[in-house]
Order: C-alpha cells, then structure tokens, then sequence
C-alpha cells in the first residue's frame, strides 16, 4: 500500500465522506482530538543538530526525541512504514514496525492518512542514505485532518486559492513560510533599530472622530453607545505629533492603517505602516536615519545589506541619490525641460498627452508631482530620495525657509515604488490651521481625499511642538523588497478579495 499520493481532486467528496467515517470510528473508541501530547523538540533542529553524526555515534549513543507535526508523506511497506512529519520548524522522517511502536500501532498508523496531525516519541538514527529519522516507539493521532491536501507534487497552483485559504498555501509551500517568516524579522529588526536609539513605542487610536494624518478616503463605521460615526485610521501622524507635545520626543507606531481605495500588486485597503517622531531633528537628519536603518534592517533579517529585487541588484549601502521633481523628471526625460515643466499649460498639455490623471484646480507644483508620477516614479529602481514637495500637496510639511512654495519634504523609492515619506513637521499653528482650511475647502469642492478640518490638533499645536521631524515606511512594500515579492498580495498573510 503506498498513501504517498492523495486521490485526484474530483473525488474529494469521497475522500471527506471516509475521513469522516474514520473519525467515527475514533470517537466511538474515547477521545478523537487528545491533546496530552507534549512535544519536546522541533523536527528540523533535531536533523540539524545530529546530521553530523555518524550511524555508529548514534547507535552507540541513543538520543530520546519526542517531536510532533502534520504527516506530509507516508510509505507503508508491509511491516514496516516509513513517514515524514512537517512542523514550524521543517520536517522529519519517522520509521514504524511491527515491532516498534507494535503491531497494534502500526496497524493503526496504516490507516491514518495524509495531513494529521502526529505526536511521536522516539530514538535517532541514520539510514543507508544518511537520513536522520525517529525510530518510533510511541504514536499518536493527536488531530484528523478531514479534507486533503492538495497533490504534494503540484501544491496549491491556483493564485488566488492560495490567497483565501492561506492556511493551505502555508502548509504546502515552503516559499510561501519563508517568506513570511522574513517580514516577522523584519518587522522585529525595525522595532530593534528604533528601540535601540530612545524611540519610545507607542499605540494611538484606531478609530477616529476625525481621520488625518494623510490625503485619503476613509472607512466610515458607527459607535453605537455614543450615537456617533467614527473614521478607521488613515494614519496615526496627528496623535503621534500631540505625544510629541507632550514631551515624548521620540515616539514610534507600527500601526494598522485602513484607505478605501482600490486593490493593484501595490495597493490593499488595509496595510502596515511603520511612523516614527523625533524632536530636534530636520528631513534632511531623517534621510541619513533612513538609509542607516534600511540597510540595518536588511542585514539583520537576511543577512546581508544588498538584495535583489526582480533581477536587478540593489546596495542600499550607497548613499541615497537626492533630486527634487523636476530634476528628476529632467535627468529621465531631458525632452522636458525648464521652459517646460513652469508652464502650467504645457504641463497639463502633457499630462493630458500621456493620458495621466491629474487635478485640474492644482498649481504648478501640483501638476509637476503628477507629471512625475506618470513619467519617472517607475524609473527610480535605484534607492532615490524625491526632496521638496510643493507645499500645495504637503498640507503637513514644513515651508522651507529658502522658499515658501516648497517644503521641507521627501519620498524614498526603490524599485520605482515609494517606500517612504518623511519631512520636518509644521509646528506652526497658524499656518496648520491656514492649510487645514484649505484642505476643507477642497473636501467641499469635491475632493474626497483632501484632510478635515482638526480644531484640537490646532490646540495642541498652540501648546508650543518643538522642531521634529518624522517619517512613515510602508511595511507591506519594504517587505515586498527584501523578498523579491512583486505582489503585496504575496506579503500580507489574509489579502482582501471579492467574495467567493
């Protein structure tokens, strides 16, 4: 009898009908989902640490494991099985006789099928072939899994399949756990960088009565206790700046964020977002911060500071190029220039050209940004910072001193993807204030992105915000980066999906 392969799926009705005869059978004999089993080893550490040793080290000098995990192969051989068990950790092989774990055992084993769940004790030892595996003493089903696994030789192929039922795609494709095993470290490695320079960790609210913080459309949802609609956060900048005023000079939120938006390989309504704060700092420290702690990053969760993304190789070691909008534009597009891109005309004559979208009541820094995202952003496959925004599309950002029009105000890309957007903070009350009407202004002519007006981040600010500056990266898409993902589908464990 060979179980190694799974019947074809258009059975697996048939398949679910006697499985679920089985677990009758297991509930007519006592308990059919113990859970007395206590594991003492996780299966490919054990293989690591003794795939050094010889059979003869092993015999000499038996090693007691008790490991546990989901049955991923299975081989039945008439005395003898052979079997691989799969857990967090990677997976181990396990061999059965009549002798041990007993007859008894074994016959039963025979009839437990691919993706239960086992508890094993056991000693090591090596086959001909120099495989670690348990030599089974004990056996038990601890977990019957009903329906099967898709074919081990082809997995779960289908994209979005694998998507609705991560759990499956977890458990079939290693790519698929190593590659969120890496956002966890890197998560961890971006609180450790920020822990370890006085950043203080901070939680600010998820629903609000005022959404802020970012140009976005939000989702709306009602607390029914207090008779009043509140807004899923868009971003937690404005509670993060009033700690700030509170005397917490450097504060940090990997934080939950919600936009009602579209769906793109780029974009899901709900994202994490990693913002941090510093008093007494400007943008351009926060470049420097920036390109430090990327590359930190890098070499803490994987091991090196230079990655390849979609087979082009990137240091993030370099210093950062800097380039405002149009010299950027200019240096991928030299066609476009001075005369050009300062003509508002001209500019929406391209724009129109090239079929991009665009405000029509915007400036001229307005419809530059636009131009440039239609034209160069892509292009920007090298770490490139984007310096200078216009301060009628930065109603957060810091004028510059040098020039009014323009802030004090960056994006980072990489791979022609913004990864980060920072600037030093307007603490200037009044002049929030002035842009907060501006933007309400705009809310009323119709745009349903511009900020609401916030009187109580007004007050704050007249409670005196010492010069900061602050920043947000994207997690979902540094992540997309640092494994070579092109989809942010691929990086978020429950993507949203229309419904089945």
């Amino acid at each position: 009898m060979n179980d190694e392969q799974e019947k074809p799926a258009s059975d697996e009705n048939q398949i679910i009908a006697e499985r679920r005869e089985k677990l009758k059978a297991l509930r007519a004999k006592g308990n059919a989902y113990p859970n007395d089993f206590f594991r003492q080893q996780f299966a490919a550490e054990v293989v690591e640490k003794y795939e050094g040793f010889d059979r003869d080290a092993l015999d000499l000098n038996p090693v007691q494991v008790a490991v546990a995990g989901r049955m991923m192969l299975k081989r039945v051989m008439g005395k003898a099985s052979f079997a691989t068990i799969q857990d967090m950790s990677g997976h181990i092989q396990l061999y059965l006789t009549d002798s041990f774990p007993g007859k008894t055992e074994h016959e039963a084993f025979k009839h437990w099928d691919i993706g239960d769940f086992l508890g094993v004790e056991g000693v090591l030892f090596k086959t001909k072939t120099g495989e670690v595996t348990v030599r089974v003493r004990k056996v038990k089903l601890l977990s019957k899994a009903l329906r099967p696994l898709p074919d081990k030789f082809h997995g779960l192929t289908d994209q979005e399949l694998r998507y609705r039922q991560r759990y499956v795609d977890l458990t079939m494709n290693e790519e698929t756990r190593l590659r969120f095993v890496q956002r966890t470290r890197i998560i961890q490695a971006l609180r450790s960088f920020l822990i370890l320079r006085r950043y203080l960790e901070v939680e600010t609210p998820m629903m609000q009565p005022i959404p802020g913080g970012a140009a976005a459309r939000p989702f709306v949802t009602h607390h029914n206790a207090l008779d009043m609609d509140l807004y899923l956060r868009i971003a937690p900048e404005l509670y993060l700046k009033r700690l700030v005023v509170g005397s917490f000079e450097k504060v940090f939120e990997l934080n939950r964020n919600f936009r009602n938006e579209g769906i793109s390989t780029r974009h899901n309504p709900e994202f994490t977002m990693l913002e941090f704060y510093a008093a007494y700092t400007d943008y351009k420290y926060l470049m420097g911060f920036i390109e430090a702690m990327l590359a930190q990053v890098a070499q803490d969760a994987l091991g090196t500071k230079t990655i390849t993304y979609q087979g082009t190789e990137i240091d993030l070691t370099k210093p950062y190029a800097r380039l405002t909008i149009t010299e950027a534009i200019k240096k991928f597009h030299p066609e476009y220039d001075d005369a050009l891109l300062n003509d508002r005309e001209r500019v929406i004559a391209k724009l129109q050209e090239l079929g991009a979208t665009y405000k029509p009541a915007d400036g001229i820094g307005g419809l530059q940004l636009s131009l440039f995202e239609a034209t160069t952003e892509q292009l920007l496959v090298q770490p490139t910072f984007i310096i200078d925004y216009p301060a009628e599309v930065s109603p957060l950002a810091r004028r510059s001193d040098k020039n009014p029009e323009v802030t004090e105000r960056f994006e980072l890309y990489i791979a022609g993807r913004e990864i980060a957007n920072g600037f030093s903070e307007l603490n200037d009350p009044d002049d929030q204030a002035a842009r907060f009407f501006e933007q309400a202004r705009q809310k009323e002519a119709g745009d349903a992105e511009a900020m609401h007006y916030d009187a109580d981040y007004i007050r704050a600010l007249e409670y005196g915000m010492p010069p900061t500056a602050g920043a947000g990266i994207g997690v979902d898409r540094l992540v997309m980066l640092y494994t070579d993902t092109p989809s942010i589908r691929d990086v978020i464990l429950f993507p949203h999906l229309r419904p089945e």
